[in-house]
């Protein structure tokens, strides 16, 4: 039986360019520091919590949007215990990225970050909160939700277009390098002699640069990677027992604690509360 403030994923396969998640007690649900491949953007949508963005901390609360750029650390928790809720859409990054594109906002369909993290505008929240009813409405049809979540996001690019957009200094060719040697191989067990070696960093180094530009140690980094890993392959329809030895985790309870302390939500949780798959 569920629990009664399960977290609540929306999926659907004929717009896989998004997902939604409904948390109605953020108690329940607490991150550690993690980053998403994708744009994300979130809705406080009762009481209040602390956002931990890059080098930022920000009281949020009801009536507040939340933006994280892909590849940023963050997490959002609680303050003293207070219940609070949320709402998190996850969105692709090259759907997002043309939509962008063909309104006119990036001069090339390349992706640049986003420089808001906190925006507190009414209008705009609201029509998010509009948007995410349309996605959880089982009876709305296909054409209603895709219409609600172009329009929406359309009408916040715009809106955020006028804000400068930051341009990151980019990681080091060696490091970035690195991290995508850890990304194809994020299910085998790598250390830090192996690491240094492919990159050319003394330890010390390493775990500075690599901090300094992806928000996480090397390990925190990869621990995000093989999560990620595993959400792919959990929706894939991989059994669980599976895909927590695919991913690379000495055993499904290690798997299990892990995911929900970068996901909070169990494996079951993420897979089988209000799914749309059509």
């Amino acid at each position: 039986m569920a629990a009664v403030h399960a977290p609540i994923f929306w999926r659907d396969t004929r717009m896989p360019h998004v997902e939604l998640r409904k948390v109605a007690d953020g108690r329940e649900v607490c991150y550690a520091l993690h980053s998403h491949t994708h744009w994300s953007l979130g809705a406080i949508t009762a009481g209040q919590s602390t956002f931990v963005y890059r080098d930022d901390h920000h009281q949020v609360h009801q009536g507040t949007l939340v933006l994280m750029n892909p590849e940023a650390a963050h997490a959002c928790n609680p303050i003293d215990n207070q219940a609070w809720a949320y709402l998190m859409l996850y969105v692709d990054l090259d759907w997002l990225t043309r939509l962008r594109y063909e309104l006119g906002l990036l001069d090339e369909p390349r992706w640049q970050d986003i420089d808001a993290a906190v925006v507190t505008d009414k209008v705009l929240y609201d029509g998010y909160c509009a948007m995410a009813h349309c996605l959880l409405d089982g009876r709305r049809e296909l054409l209603d939700k895709q219409t609600k979540v172009v329009e929406y996001l359309s009408i916040l690019m715009q809106a955020l277009s006028g804000q400068s957009i930051q341009a990151r200094p980019p990681a080091p060719d060696r490091l970035q390098e690195l991290a995508a040697h850890m990304d194809r191989h994020c299910t085998a067990e790598l250390s830090l002699d192996e690491l240094c070696a492919h990159s050319g960093y003394s330890p010390g180094h390493l775990i500075r640069a690599f901090r300094q530009h992806f928000g996480m140690t090397p390990h925190a980094w990869l621990i995000n990677r093989r999560i990620q890993y595993s959400q792919r392959q959990l929706k894939a329809g991989v059994a669980l027992a599976e895909v927590a030895l695919n991913a690379g985790f000495a055993d499904q309870a290690h798997f299990q604690r892990t995911f929900k302390r970068l996901v909070a939500a169990t494996p079951k949780q993420y897979l089988q509360v209000s799914v749309e798959q059509k």
